[in-house]
């Protein structure tokens, strides 16, 4: 039977579907869709929020083609082909954050039908595909947060200053409560996404109550769907939650940047037992390959349900899908900057080309940032990445290490920097400070010490894989580890010499449908690791 099934609901810390079968919900986000932001686009400041770039295109093409231009980028940007994918990668939801303006007809109060039904049309992929769908209002009139990420038309977060937007986002969330309160394939509301950074939250004490008028409004026409609250301060900071609003309920953090370990997330994990409903890290992302495969391990390991951010950007090397960058686009950024306007010809020919590159067949796919996010074979593993369900389960040691390095200091685990020729880029977020370009992070591990890492097989078929390590001894003795797969095969290697250098099973190793564990032990002598790689 299909996970993706019925209407999900929260049971005490966990999400059930509508046989009652627990899941944890693995997406991604359609970010720069409904609401484009300007990073996305790689533009300058001066085109940061979709206002702007808005009137940018509006005053070089005209009114009437920027019409069309709007219209054709909603309908390329998501289309059926990357729901199809999304569901064949294996992911079972998607995050669709929602601009207010989009679901207004203009500046008036009437909803855009027309957007409505776009809406509804990807919510109908999701279900022909078996996805669920979360709705996200990302930006709500005036602006919950008082940024670029939301729209906000003066820098404030007038949502909490103005009552007429507070009204407006209230009836926002009865339209669409009152339209989808039927449909299963929708997983829940997000409320509201990022309220409030530190340097508003003289306004805090206003979000529960319109946390709990929204809900009070979606419950007078829907209650069947879950409700989804995020924290202050970039979802981070949950100190306003208090008193639970309603018993189908999930809370949602965001994760971006810094280090992905249990302690990081410990907060969060309280909060859940403390009010026994489920979490979710719904947004984390934009940071690299290395990072993924430890911070998507940590939501795994802790039952935490999971959202990448985001699918699809322009020109990038950091999400699935890369949307090839048009001949001409630095003179759009050169005239947001205050250069020279483009011929409205050209700016046509760049826009048409933009438009035409958003087409899924039409970008660059990066399968391994999707292999990255799922542990799926091939996948590289810093070694500092092993699981995180504790001592004697992910990992273990003979004698624990204290020291303060801010990272895994609980696991009790020697995880160290090295001077080198290389590094893993943006690993500084892990730290909270800047290190130097020759340095690396790696495990040191003493004999009949063990580390664990698990990877997903797709396959029916059991292919083998070879298993690579990056290591180093640590003396003039040879070094020898044990590298087990499942409980079963094991191969034991020689580590030879001080210098890092790579070793491998010398045979594929057939891998099982699902999930793998493959556990690394030092023998011997100690040694340090660097990477484990699983692949063919």
């Amino acid at each position: 039977m299909n996970i993706v099934n019925g209407f999900i609901k929260a049971k005490g810390p966990r999400i059930v579907n509508g046989h009652g079968e627990e899941l944890l919900l693995r997406g991604v986000g359609f970010g720069n869709w409904l609401l484009p932001e300007g990073y996305m686009w790689r533009f300058p400041g001066q085109g940061d929020r979709p206002r702007r770039i808005e009137q940018m295109i509006r005053d070089l093409i005209g009114e009437e083609k920027a019409r069309d231009f709007w219209k054709a980028y909603y309908d390329r940007y998501i289309t059926e082909a990357d729901i199809q994918r999304i569901a064949a990668e294996g992911f079972n939801s998607v995050r669709i954050p929602m601009n207010s303006r989009f679901l207004y007809d203009g500046d008036t109060e009437r909803y855009d039908e027309d957007h409505l039904v776009l809406l509804d049309r990807v919510i109908g992929w999701c279900e022909a595909h078996r996805v669920y769908a979360i709705l996200d209002l990302h930006g709500a009139p005036g602006g919950q947060t008082g940024t670029n990420i939301d729209d906000s038309p003066n820098d404030k977060p007038e949502l909490f200053i103005d009552a007429d937007n507070r009204r407006r986002t209230i009836e926002i969330w009865r339209m669409l409560a009152g339209r989808y309160k039927d449909k299963w394939i929708v997983a829940g509301y997000d409320l509201l996404n990022e309220p409030l950074p530190e340097w508003f939250s003289a306004y805090n004490s206003l979000l529960m109550p319109l946390y709990n008028d929204i809900i009070r409004a979606i419950r007078e026409v829907d209650d069947k769907h879950m409700i989804i609250l995020e924290g202050v301060h970039w979802a981070t900071d949950w100190s306003i939650f208090e008193e639970k609003p309603d018993d189908n309920l999930m809370l949602q953090f965001h994760k971006y940047w810094n280090s992905p370990d249990t302690e990081s997330i410990q907060k969060f994990l309280d909060k859940r037992t403390e009010w026994d409903v489920p979490i979710y890290m719904g947004e984390g992302g934009e940071n690299n390959i290395e990072w993924y495969t430890g911070a998507f391990r940590l939501y795994e390991d802790h039952d935490i349900s999971w959202n990448f951010w985001t699918w699809k950007k322009l020109d990038t090397t950091n999400s699935p899908c890369s949307v090839r960058m048009p001949e001409g686009w630095e003179t759009l950024i050169g005239y947001l900057e205050g250069g020279a306007k483009p011929e409205t010809a050209d700016a046509e020919q760049i826009l048409g080309e933009y438009l035409a590159n958003l087409s899924l067949d039409r970008c660059v796919y990066l399968p391994e940032i999707v292999h990255s996010l799922l542990f799926r074979p091939p996948v590289r593993i810093p070694a500092i990445f092993y699981g995180y369900k504790g001592q004697g389960i992910s990992y273990h040691v003979e004698a624990f290490v204290e020291r303060e390095l801010g990272f895994r200091d609980s696991d009790g685990t020697d995880i160290r920097f090295t001077s080198g020729n290389r590094k893993l880029t943006n690993f500084q977020h892990m730290r909270g400070e800047d290190w130097a370009e020759d340095e690396w992070m790696h495990v040191y591990v003493r004999p009949h010490e063990w580390l664990a890492y698990e990877v997903n097989h797709t396959s029916h078929h059991g292919e083998g894989h070879l298993v690579s390590l990056r290591v180093c001894g640590m003396g003039d003795e040879q070094s020898k580890v044990e590298i087990s797969i499942n409980d079963g095969i094991s191969v034991i290697l020689p580590v030879t010499g001080d210098s890092w250098h790579t070793i491998r099973t010398a045979d594929p190793h057939p891998l099982l449908q699902g999930n793998n564990r493959i556990v690394i032990k030092a023998l011997e002598q100690p040694l340090a690791m660097e990477w484990i790689r699983i692949g063919k």
